[in-house]
């Protein structure tokens, strides 16, 4: 079985809903999303937000579900690892620096892009 993105799969149940209950989910989600952008959220908070199970992130990943399970819980990984899990619930990672007096700063040098080059 072929993997497929979170974005595909989201946009298949998406396309099955009625307009009404699709702005709802999405206003709910909307709405989840915003209050993480509050607080720090972790990657069981992101997911939750996203309306999506562990089997879901699994699938997307093409890994099982108790590979999602144990991504959750660690608090050290490699950023290509975050950047996936990340890309997989529908979303791009973006590293920044904050400096006491200065603007944060995106640090290109993780991007996507940047490993294609």
């Amino acid at each position: 079985m072929g993997t497929k993105s979170f974005s595909a799969l989201r946009e298949a149940m998406l396309a099955k809903m009625t307009a009404e209950p699709r702005e709802q989910f999405e206003a709910e989600s909307n709405r989840r999303l915003e209050e993480y952008r509050q607080q720090q959220a972790g990657l069981v908070d992101l997911r939750k937000a996203r309306n999506l199970t562990q089997v879901k992130l699994a699938e997307s990943l093409g890994v099982a579900q108790s590979e999602v399970s144990r991504l959750e819980q660690r608090t050290d990984m490699y950023v290509s690892t975050l950047r996936d899990v990340v890309e997989a619930m529908g979303g791009e990672l973006e590293i920044r620096a904050k400096f006491p007096g200065s603007p944060a700063v995106t640090i290109g040098q993780f991007s996507k892009d940047r490993d294609a080059a």
